[in-house]
């Protein structure tokens, strides 16, 4: 088995498509017919975008949207970059909320954390020179 998408719904994937690209430069890798679901292009794990409306006709279960007037959600989107803080500074210039400056962990790795426009958690985190 192999990982290979996240999915977070959104109000609106356009508008989630075009944050995305400003405040992070990440492509466009697909966008099913009407709109309604995008992939963003992020290497081998894409990141999926579904619009709030497309999950009652995935399931059944209700979801609890994503909200930027609550507490986020308990999980969050990682991107690796080499410079975290001029990572961190183009994502809140391009509308992004900052929520924690950039902080080097014990570990050796800078992390930063921002909110996208749906409030959901995003970090910018150095490599950690591991192996995956």
């Amino acid at each position: 088995m192999q990982f290979r998408w996240a999915i977070v719904y959104v109000r609106d994937v356009e508008a989630s498509v075009a944050f995305y690209e400003r405040a992070f430069g990440i492509g466009l890798r697909f966008v099913a017919p009407g709109g309604e679901y995008a992939e963003l292009e992020t290497g081998d794990t894409a990141l999926g975008l579904a619009s709030n409306a497309l999950a009652p006709t995935n399931f059944a279960e209700p979801i609890r949207e994503n909200d930027p007037a609550l507490p986020p959600a308990a999980f969050e989107i990682g991107f690796e970059v080499e410079d975290v803080a001029g990572a961190y500074a183009h994502a809140v210039e391009a509308g992004a909320t900052p929520l924690a400056e950039p902080v080097e962990k014990p570990w050796g790795q800078t992390v930063a954390y921002v909110r996208d426009p749906d409030g959901i958690l995003v970090e910018l985190g150095s490599p950690t020179g591991g192996e995956a």
